[in-house]
C-alpha cells in the first residue's frame, strides 16, 4: 500500500494536482496498484483564513507518508511567502531532501524553439537541494542606509557534495546513461568549486565506464542552446540547478511539461511540477496539469512501478502527438480535459496489465 499525501497548495496547482490524481488512480487500478491518498489543506488560503502555515503535528502526519505530491505555491496576497517558507522549502530542507531531480526531455521536434533540435533531447538533472545559496546564511548591515551591505553565504559540505554527485552517477549507471556532467564556476568560485571538483573526480573513478566531464555554468548555458543533445546526466549546485533546469525545461517544451522529484534516497520522497503557481490564470481551466501528470510518471518510478510510469509518459506523448492539449501546447482542451484524457489513456493502453 502505497501512501501519497495530496498538496495541492496555491494557484493553478488547485486545477493540476486534481488531474495528477485522476491519473495516479487510473493507473494503480489499471496495474493492481494499492494507494490510499489523502488530500492535505496546506496552502495560502489555509494560512490568509487562519494564520497558520503548518503546525509540528501536520508535519510529523506528512512525513509519515510513503510520498507527497505538491502543486505549487505562491499567492500576491501572501507578498512575504511565509506559507512558501514553512511548507515547501520547509519540508525540503527538514526532510533532508537533497536530490532535487528534473529530468527534461524532447516529446516532439516542434515543441523545443530550437528549430534545428530533434528528438532525442533527454537532460536529467541532479540539483542539490539542501545546501548552497539557499541555506539562508548571511544578513544585511547598515539596512537602508547608502552604506547597505547585503551577505548571502555559498554552503557547500563535502558530505552534501558527495552525496548528490553519487546519486548522479548512480542513476547514470543504473539507467544506462553514457556521460555525466558537473556543471559549475570554478574558475571563479575557487573555493566551492574546487571542493566540487576534487569529488566529482573522486567519486568519479568507481564509474569508469562512464563519460565525465566539468562544464562552468555560462559555458553550459551557451551549450545546451547549440547543442542539447550532447548532454544526458547533470549535477550541480542549488543556485545553478534551478536555472539550469528551468532553461532546460524550455528547451524541451516549457515549465507546464516539467516535473521534479525531491528524494533522500531510502527515507522520503517528494514530487512537484516545476512550474510556478500562475495566479494570472488560475482559476481559468487553461493551466497545463502535463507536468503535474509527469509527477506521477516519476513515484511509479521511483516506488518499483516501471511499466505504470512508463504508460503514464505514453499517455503524455499521446496526448502530444494527437494534440489532446492545452493552449500553451497549440490544443484546444481544458486542464480538466486533459486530465480525463490522459487517465482514459492510460486505462485503455494498460487494459489487461497485471
Amino acid at each position: 500500500m502505497l501512501r501519497i499525501a495530496l498538496v495541492p497548495g496555491d494557484g493553478i496547482g488547485t486545477e493540476v494536482v486534481p488531474e495528477a490524481r485522476r491519473v495516479l488512480e487510473a493507473a494503480a487500478a489499471t496495474y493492481g496498484i494499492e494507494v490510499e491518498v489523502e488530500e492535505w489543506d496546506l496552502g495560502a488560503e489555509r494560512y490568509l483564513r487562519e494564520g497558520v502555515t503548518i503546525t509540528e503535528d501536520e508535519f510529523t502526519r506528512l512525513s509519515a507518508n510513503d510520498a507527497l505530491l505538491m502543486g505549487a505555491f505562491g499567492d500576491p496576497r501572501v507578498p512575504g511567502e511565509e506559507h512558501v517558507r514553512d511548507i515547501l522549502l520547509g519540508l525540503r530542507f527538514r526532510l533532508d531532501l537533497y536530490v532535487n531531480f528534473r529530468p527534461c526531455v524532447l516529446l516532439a521536434p516542434e515543441l523545443s524553439p530550437l528549430k534545428r533540435v530533434k528528438v532525442p533531447v533527454r537532460l536529467e538533472i541532479f540539483r542539490e537541494n539542501t545546501e548552497g545559496m539557499y541555506v539562508g546564511m548571511g544578513g544585511v548591515f547598515r539596512k537602508g542606509t547608502p552604506q547597505e551591505v547585503a551577505i548571502e553565504e555559498d554552503l557547500n559540505s563535502r558530505a552534501g557534495v558527495e552525496r548528490i554527485i553519487r546519486a548522479a552517477f548512480e542513476f547514470a549507471e543504473a539507467r544506462g546513461r553514457g556521460r555525466v556532467t558537473l556543471v559549475d564556476k570554478a574558475n571563479a568560485m575557487r573555493n566551492a568549486g574546487g571542493l566540487w571538483r576534487r569529488v566529482f573526480a573522486e567519486v568519479g573513478e568507481g564509474y569508469p565506464e562512464i563519460e565525465q566531464s566539468a562544464v562552468y555554468v555560462d559555458a553550459m548555458a551557451m551549450d545546451l542552446v547549440r547543442r542539447p543533445e550532447q548532454y544526458e546526466v547533470l549535477v550541480t549546485s542549488n543556485l545553478f540547478g534551478d536555472i539550469i533546469s528551468d532553461l532546460a525545461a524550455e528547451l524541451t517544451g516549457g515549465l507546464g511539461l516539467a516535473p521534479s522529484a525531491n528524494i533522500h534516497p531510502g527515507r522520503h520522497a517528494m514530487f512537484e511540477p516545476v512550474h510556478g503557481s500562475a495566479p494570472d490564470i488560475a482559476g481559468q481551466g487553461r493551466a497545463n496539469p502535463i507536468g503535474a501528470v509527469r509527477c506521477v510518471a516519476l513515484l511509479l518510478d521511483h516506488f518499483g512501478h516501471q511499466e505504470a510510469a512508463e504508460r503514464v509518459e505514453q499517455a503524455v506523448a499521446a496526448a502530444i502527438a494527437e494534440g489532446k492539449t492545452t493552449r500553451d501546447l497549440g490544443g484546444g482542451f481544458s486542464t480538466s480535459e486533459v486530465g480525463a484524457w490522459l487517465a482514459e489513456h492510460v486505462s485503455r493502453s494498460g487494459a489487461g496489465a497485471t
